[in-house]
């Protein structure tokens, strides 16, 4: 696999793969955690995880700029694992969330994420920009060998940010499972089981207590029988317990994403002197170059600058799109779908589980296509995943119509022998996850080699920042997803991501040929 790949690809791919298997640790039960450990209702918790997921990519421009300001991405990327270490140590103490205590307790879980996110953005984007400088060295190594040796050689740079990326979800896809494993082991030594209806429950119990709706006393009552507890007792002690042992499960594997930072940190530090600096370029003299030179190259970091921002703008809606896994898709998964005896958030490993499965497949098609001079452009490849992405949501929109399914929030009201009977059967996550990973490859690790095609070369760091920020806009949408989710049949949510996906496509494809001459 890394055969004719520069040498620090495997460590730089090793160092991200710790660093994503940390973070999806924490991002995969990231909702529905502040959902159970507080009380939030889900558009809150979705507000939260939009800002969350956005700081994240809005601070990778932030970190882009830091590393090239003082011309050290390697330093830029070891303080921000040590950031995010910091960060997931906050996250790890479990403390019961009650009235008293949510005032300083919420915050702090916020300054928590936030160290994450800035920590990510030192980290994320400087690496991405080292990858593509390793590919920008072996070009012009290839280029003293002669034209065909340099025509190889840049077509390895897109294999190689897909090898790049089957790493990241190979942390991806061993991360899910982490925290419903150990809540799931501490609640079994408090004699206990797992329900993922209960968090709720027992929060608007402790809230309304005798005032609480008959069917929810109903409810809990039944729930709380069925998971181990008592409730000859006071229900009150009962939910505090099950809340308390039910979340701390959660803050322990948050210790797993702190021990993952610090592989990740280890394997940076042992493979750095493979890895070359983007900032260290020999400087050229300006009075060498003549006014219409001048003006020639001004032209053309011009035209990079605009190619970039147009492929910014339709990243924008991918990753709107996209990213409903950790939040509408993860609710559809505990509401609609038949899980009983897999928690939601172990889903989320369907996708890695794709991506690593599908990129070998991909590459093969791919080079198979190049050997018979039939290259498929990376702009044109971006496009034709907006269009898998859409046929994506268009599936679930039509199976969520077939089926009647109304707003979450009504489904939720229904009772528990309708709403089981209406549920769909696990096939539906796996035939859209299928469709939007796909759809992925296409479109991220080849957004970022078409990122590192276009930058200048003085601004790696910043335009790697820039993809970023792009996807923190539409993480900060994010919200959107949820909200319409609870509120209309959820066919209108999964028909808004359609319709983006489908036109971005089309927008796409409608300036392939300008971004394929601005990247030769």
């Amino acid at each position: 696999m890394f055969k004719n790949h520069p040498k620090g690809l495997l460590g730089a791919a090793l160092s991200n793969m710790g660093e994503r298997f940390g973070y999806y640790i924490m991002n995969a039960v990231l909702l529905l955690f502040l959902c159970s450990k507080f009380g939030l209702s889900e558009e809150t918790g979705g507000i939260i995880y939009s800002c969350f997921y956005a700081g994240i990519y809005v601070l990778s421009l932030v970190g882009g700029l830091i590393a090239d300001r003082l011309q050290n991405y390697k330093g830029t990327i070891m303080s921000g694992l040590i950031v995010m270490a910091t960060g997931y140590i906050i996250l790890s103490i479990p403390i019961l969330s009650t009235a008293n205590n949510i005032g300083w307790l919420l915050p702090l879980t916020c300054v928590a994420l936030f160290f994450i996110a800035f920590g990510n953005g030192l980290f994320k984007g400087n690496l991405q920009a080292i990858v593509g400088q390793m590919y920008d060295n072996l070009e012009q190594e290839a280029a003293k060998e002669g034209e065909e040796a340099l025509k190889i050689a840049k077509s390895r740079r897109d294999s190689g940010f897909q090898i790049f990326y089957v790493f990241i979800n190979i942390g991806g896809l061993i991360a899910p499972f982490v925290a419903p494993l150990l809540r799931s082991w501490w609640l079994g030594k408090h004699d206990l089981i797992y329900n993922a209806k209960l968090p709720a429950l027992c929060h608007e119990y402790i809230e309304k207590g005798a005032s609480i709706a008959a069917d929810s006393l109903s409810n809990l009552t039944e729930l709380a029988t069925k998971v181990g507890g008592s409730v000859s007792g006071d229900l009150t002690t009962f939910c505090s317990q099950y809340l308390d042992v039910f979340n701390t499960g959660v803050h322990y594997s948050f210790i797993a994403s702190v021990a993952a930072m610090l592989i990740s940190l280890i394997i940076f530090v042992f493979c750095k002197k493979l890895l070359p600096n983007p900032a260290k370029k020999a400087a050229k003299v300006v009075e060498d170059y003549t006014a219409a030179e001048k003006a020639a190259m001004a032209n053309e970091i011009r035209q990079r600058i605009y190619a970039l921002f147009a492929v910014l703008g339709i990243a924008v809606f991918f990753w709107f799109s996209f990213h409903q896994n950790g939040t509408s898709l993860s609710l559809f998964a505990r509401d609609f779908v038949v899980t009983s005896t897999v928690p939601p958030e172990i889903w989320q490993a369907i996708n890695p589980f794709f991506v690593i499965l599908l990129t070998p497949i991909i590459m093969l098609i791919f080079g198979a296509l190049a050997k018979r001079g039939k290259v498929i452009s990376t702009p044109k490849k971006i496009a034709y995943g907006m269009g898998i992405a859409a046929i994506a949501y268009l599936f679930i929109t039509i199976i969520s119509n077939i089926n009647g399914y109304p707003s979450a929030t009504d489904f939720r009201g229904m009772s528990e022998t309708v709403s089981e009977g209406l549920k769909a059967g696990p096939w539906v996550l796996i035939v859209l996850y299928f469709f939007l990973t796909v759809a992925e490859l296409f479109i991220s690790p080849l957004g970022l080699s078409f990122v590192s095609k276009v930058a200048p070369k003085n601004l790696q760091g910043l335009c790697q920042g820039l993809w970023l920020a792009a996807t923190a806009v539409g993480n900060g949408l994010l919200w959107i997803g949820p909200w319409l989710y609870n509120k209309y049949p959820i066919w209108v949510c999964w028909s808004l991501f359609t319709v983006l996906c489908a036109v971005s496509m089309i927008v796409m494809l409608s300036m392939v040929k300008w971004l394929e001459k601005v990247t030769k």
